[in-house]
Parts: structure tokens; sequence; C-alpha cells
């Protein structure tokens, strides 16, 4: 805290200089402070706010099937037999602030995360779910089918306690193990990588497109019409999901990363990169054009090439973008609204893999926001 202490009287010609050389003195130790904060603290201190005020929440399953065992069950020596499993379904946790729009926003995490890649960040920011309540959107996480809170699924898998942290250090773009990115968008003290790590969430059975747009598809027939943001590997999943439900009224994609379809008849060649071929998938040209009806926003971030290279972690991502781009253009072709922003090429560098996180988040919200009042969904 800085006292003031004057000897003149506001008013007077001797106060009023004195107090016009101490504004003078405290906007120069503001421009210095700025000027000296780390991108952290700034992002820490713009992330202070006023109480979010939540009229209603709650959480439920939805979508999903019922297994049944053949048999009679036996109550007093209880086998499989006669038994029925309920799984394959999403759990959805929602809030709706004061004055809501009518419009909410469903948000799907991406391969090895769970909702948690939208709530508080690794640094204890608000993440966009808060960001976007703030802007009165009422908002709905999910943990998609056969992952977290989601339970049961009724496909088997063996979970392995599989050591990935340098692995998704690189993959994700928060540098070259060890070595962070100059410019990323990252705090880097230790407790926020620890953070970061222990969001990693493995699967409670088989990965499966199908169901997990299945799941999506009965959450949209409950809520109603809304906009679905999708991440990583949840784009396949959400452009599946449009294809199967008139109520995605829009898509923003952050980074998508697998499951990128085409009208059968029109894919394009494989991508081959460091980290292995990225192959786009067939789907008939009736249930493409399903996906012309929204408009489609992807975002893309920094550090990683346009050019072939050997580095894994980066030349996963280049064709990645590239074979975002010509699903972009096949949207268009076929008379969609669908653009593709990659963020540096806009002079928004140092975004990793998740831009919903980075330190400029609100930034990055700030856009969706424009592209949504664009298209009249806000």
């Amino acid at each position: 805290m800085v006292e003031l202490l004057t000897s003149g009287r506001p008013g007077t010609l001797e106060g009023n200089a004195i107090l016009t050389s101490w504004k003078y003195l405290l906007a120069s130790l503001l421009v210095t402070v700025s000027i000296f904060a780390s991108p952290a603290a700034i992002a820490q201190q713009a992330s202070k706010a006023e109480p979010l005020i939540i009229q209603e929440q709650g959480s439920f399953a939805v979508g999903g099937t019922v297994s049944h065992t053949p048999g009679t069950y036996n109550n007093n020596a209880p086998t499989s037999a006669g038994q029925s499993i309920h799984g394959d379904h999403l759990y959805a946790f929602y809030q709706v602030p004061q004055a809501p729009k009518s419009l909410p926003i469903v948000m799907l995490h991406g391969a090895y995360q769970s909702a948690r890649s939208w709530e508080t960040t690794a640094d204890g920011r608000e993440g966009f779910q808060n960001i976007f309540l703030r802007r009165h959107f009422p908002v709905y996480l999910v943990d998609q089918p056969r992952r977290g809170r989601a339970g049961n699924g009724t496909v088997g898998t063996t979970i392995e306690p599989t050591p990935y942290d340098q692995l998704f250090f690189d993959q994700f773009r928060l540098g070259k193990w060890p070595n962070y990115f100059d410019n990323v968008q990252f705090d880097r003290k230790p407790e926020t990588l620890d953070q970061f790590f222990r969001s990693v969430t493995p699967n409670t059975g088989p990965y499966d497109a199908g169901v997990i747009s299945d799941a999506m598809s009965a959450l949209f027939t409950k809520i109603g019409p809304a906009i679905l943001f999708t991440h990583s590997q949840g784009g396949g999943p959400g452009w599946l999901t449009a294809i199967k439900s008139p109520n995605v009224k829009a898509i923003i994609a952050f980074e998508p990363g697998s499951g990128f379809i085409f009208p059968a008849g029109e894919l394009p060649a494989a991508m081959p990169s460091a980290a292995g071929t990225l192959s786009p998938e067939a789907v008939s040209l009736a249930d493409f054009e399903k996906l012309t009806r929204v408009p489609v926003i992807i975002y893309y971030g920094d550090n990683f090439p346009t050019e072939p290279t050997t580095e894994r972690g980066q030349d996963n991502w280049r064709v990645r973008l590239a074979m975002a781009r010509l699903w972009v253009d096949a949207i268009n072709r076929h008379g969609g609204d669908a653009r593709l922003v990659h963020l540096p090429q806009i002079g928004i560098r140092g975004n990793t893999h998740f831009l919903m996180s980075d330190l400029n988040n609100v930034e990055i919200a700030g856009h969706v926001l424009q592209f949504l009042a664009e298209k009249k969904l806000d």
C-alpha cells in the first residue's frame, strides 16, 4: 500500500500542483510494474473478478446402453447370470448463471483428459467454464463415455500405470523436454507443471467415436439447441455429433487431432509425420452435408512448423493443421461456413495445445465471443 502525504490543500495552487505530481509518479510506477510483470502475473491479475453468481447447477448421465447377461439372478448366490450393466453413457455437469443466454455451451475434452480441461487452469486461473459463465452462457462440461466420471463402459480394457509425462510435455507443445519454448503461454512454476500432469485421465474402455457421439447426441436431445466446443481428440466425435443432432448450432474446435471426415470419394491423401500417419475418414455425402448447416471455426496454436520436421511433438501438429485446412475447404466447397484460425498468423503467439487454459485464455475466449456475435449466437 502507498500512503500519500501532502501539505497543500486540494483546490489550492500548491495542493493541485502536489496532487498532479503524485498522479504522474503513480502513473510511472504503474507503467514500470506492467513492464516487468510476468505474463503469468498479468494473467493471474486479469482472472480476479467479481463473484460469479450461479442460479442453477446439477449433473446427470445421458445416453449409453444396458447389457443383460442370460440366466436367472439368484439373490443368495449372485453371479453374473440374470444381471445387467448400465454403461457407455456420458457424465455432464452444468451451471446456469444469472440472466442466462438462450444457447448453452457444451464442452467436450480430448484424449487423456476429462471435463477438468475446461475448469480451473493448472496455475489456478479461471478456465473457459467460468470465463463463459461470466458472459452469461450456461455451460455443460462433459466426461465422455469410458472416461472419468462417466463410469462404466460395456467393453473391457486393461489400465496400466504407463509413464507419459515427458511425451505429453512435447506433444502438447509446452516445449521440448525438459525445456519450455521461449514464448510459451504456460506458467513455468514447478507446481503448475505438476497440476498439468495430474490432469491426465485414462480410458476405462476402448475409445469409440461412435459411442461418444451417440451419447453426445443424446445430451443435445435432452438440453436442446446449444453450441459445441471440442478439444483435440474430441474433434472427431464433435463432427459426428453435429451429423446426428440438429440441435448443434455451432462448433468451435480447438486443435482437432483426429477424426477428420470427408465425403466418400473425396478423401485427401493420408499425411505421414514423425508421429505417425494421419488418415482421413469417409462418411456419406448426405451426412457430410449436414455439417454445412452450422458455422464452424477451428483454432490452432503456436510452436510447430508448416514444413516436415523430425521433431515428433511438433510434426504431429503440422499434419493436423494441414488436414484441417483441407477439411475446411471441403465444407465450404459444399456450401458450408467454416474457417480456420492459425493464431500466429494473426499475431497471437506461444499457445500450447491447450488454448483454453493458456496464459492468454481470456484473449482466446474474446476471439470466440466475436465469432459467436458475428453468427448471432450470443
